[in-house]
């Protein structure tokens, strides 16, 4: 990696996803000399600390951002949509988690293991992938690259992570109302979530879709260079706390063989093989929590689908499908002399 060090940024530092940025820049030895933590005026002046190391929150704002190399956004699209430019006009260059910029033809929204050549079309902003389509795509495109994918059936079992700490907080606190045997209170969910599965991730267009679903398909046409792939999604809250699992069931171009697709999916850089129906071993959420690699498994021939196969895979929202996959980006880039001061 280039050994040049760099000042950045993290844009909603106090939320889950900029926090576990914070972690894994440390733990990734991320070749930074300052980091600077941006959030709202609510949280400026606040001082975090990471192991040892004490850092005052800023607030995201125009003008906030000169002397940033590289600012990661994990803010919302609102924020985004504020200061992105704000940011590039400085000189910084963004990694935007938020799905503000992910359909413009201008950003590359990119998956390092599969499209890391987007990342030299850049013109100032990289868009990370929604979280769903991240961890799905540890799957499908190790078995596109090997049969040539053309319609996936999707249904997703994400975790309350995804929403936030808040959500957190309301599992907790309706599974102890469980226990305690008091009345369960809801504020996140339009349902309690504790014991509970909620076919709703975002909200409803006029199609019946929710937005979740949308980009799940969007978003993989755009990464795969698929525009033609017909994706049918259905995105599920489940009681789980951080990682999502993701079914599909995938219709191919080409003949499928069992042994062939269980080979591509182990050789492929962003999955693990975890596969071995006889002794019930698959991916959990519970097992890849915290973990850089995908599981993908329970793979099988598909029997509604002709040249279909049918997959499970479990990956961590917070870090492949947010903090982790912005950060292999910047590593690229830094690797690649594309990110220079």
């Amino acid at each position: 990696m280039n050994t040049n060090r760099h000042v950045v940024g993290i844009v909603g530092a106090t939320g889950a996803v900029g926090q576990e940025l914070v972690r894994l820049l440390h733990e990734r030895n991320f070749p930074a000399r300052e980091l600077r933590l941006f959030a709202s005026a609510r949280s400026a002046g606040k001082v975090v600390e990471h192991d040892g190391r004490k850092y005052t929150i800023a607030e995201a704002k125009p003008g906030a951002f000169a002397g940033v190399d590289l600012a990661f956004f994990a803010a919302g699209g609102q924020v985004t949509r504020a200061l992105a430019a704000d940011a590039v006009k400085s000189g910084c260059l963004v990694i935007d988690k938020s799905a503000a910029l992910r359909m413009d033809p201008k950003v590359p929204l990119v998956i390092p293991e599969i499209n890391p050549e987007q990342l030299r079309a850049h013109e100032g902003i990289i868009a990370n992938p929604n979280c769903s389509t991240a961890v799905m795509l540890m799957g499908l495109w190790p078995l596109h690259q090997k049969f040539g994918a053309r319609r996936i059936i999707v249904s997703t079992y994400q975790s309350v992570s995804g929403t936030g700490a808040e959500a957190i907080r309301e599992l907790e606190g309706q599974i102890q109302a469980h226990v305690h045997g008091r009345p369960a209170t809801k504020k996140v969910y339009a349902y309690p979530i504790a014991f509970n599965c909620i076919p709703q991730v975002d909200s409803f267009d006029a199609s019946g879709y929710t937005g979740e679903e949308t980009k799940m398909a969007q978003e993989s046409r755009k990464i795969m260079g698929l525009p033609g792939l017909k994706v049918s999604a259905t995105c599920v809250r489940v009681p789980v706390v951080r990682a999502h699992s993701i079914s599909v069931s995938a219709e191919f171009e080409r003949p499928v063989n069992l042994a062939e697709a269980r080979t591509a999916v182990a050789e492929f850089p962003g999955a693990v093989l975890v596969d071995d129906p006889a002794k019930q071993v698959y991916p959990t959420p519970l097992d890849f929590a915290e973990k850089v690699r995908c599981g993908v498994g329970r793979l099988r021939i598909d029997s509604a689908f002709e040249n279909g196969l049918s997959f499970w895979v479990s990956g961590d929202n917070l870090w492949k499908g947010a903090a982790l996959n912005a950060i292999q980006n910047a590593e690229l880039l830094i690797r690649d002399g594309l990110l220079k001061r």
